[in-house]
């Protein structure tokens, strides 16, 4: 039976474009995992209390810089899911490897459009509001049901923990990771300083 855990994203985190990499090449090699890709707004995690929810803000307004790609990865996720895996590590790609601003949707139809989806039919998805929906409920129900703060933060069962793998693509590492997951003795381990 395939292993069933959940990994958050936000595109602008390096953390995550690691973990994702190494999850999007695990699942290619025929890792046997079922994943949900779980989006998970940084933006809204720095909204003060009483201020307005990022979902609810005009996607240009100060503020929301991740989310329009994270709606076009949740569009591309749920309507196109055939092209997920090389959207999701496009959109990566553009942001970190290529420093476009993955909040211009310009940007973002282009990445679409490098991974042969067509653009204007992800557009259309997003208009419909439906990922925003998702982004607002996955997001919520991130932070209520598990507390989750961050970005890569993987999720089984009722178990949550936020990794940060320094190499990008390394599948053994998130393997590595997804051991500790269900290690409820240990809590936190952090390196004061990385060895390079």
């Amino acid at each position: 039976m395939a292993r069933q855990f959940a990994v958050t994203w936000d595109y602008r985190c390096p953390f995550a474009r690691n973990a994702h990499e190494a999850l999007v090449k695990g699942l290619r090699e025929g890792r046997d995992w079922d994943v949900r890709f779980w989006p998970f707004s940084l933006d809204q995690v720095h909204v003060e209390e009483g201020e307005t929810p990022v979902w609810e803000r005009e996607l240009d307004e100060k503020g929301t810089g991740g989310v329009r790609a994270l709606l076009w990865g949740v569009a591309v996720r749920d309507a196109f899911p055939e092209k997920f895996l090389d959207f999701h590590v496009a959109a990566f790609a553009a942001r970190h490897d290529e420093g476009k601003k993955i909040a211009e949707e310009p940007v973002l139809r282009a990445v679409a459009e490098s991974v042969g989806l067509a653009a204007s039919a992800v557009a259309e998805e997003v208009a419909s509001g439906r990922p925003l929906k998702a982004l607002m409920a996955e997001h919520t129900e991130a932070v209520d049901r598990w507390a989750v703060f961050g970005v890569p933060t993987i999720i089984e069962g009722d178990e949550a923990v936020f990794v940060r793998i320094m190499e990008r693509g390394n599948v053994d590492d998130l393997a590595q990771a997804l051991d500790l997951v269900g290690s409820t003795r240990l809590n936190e381990f952090k390196r004061t300083k990385i060895p390079r």
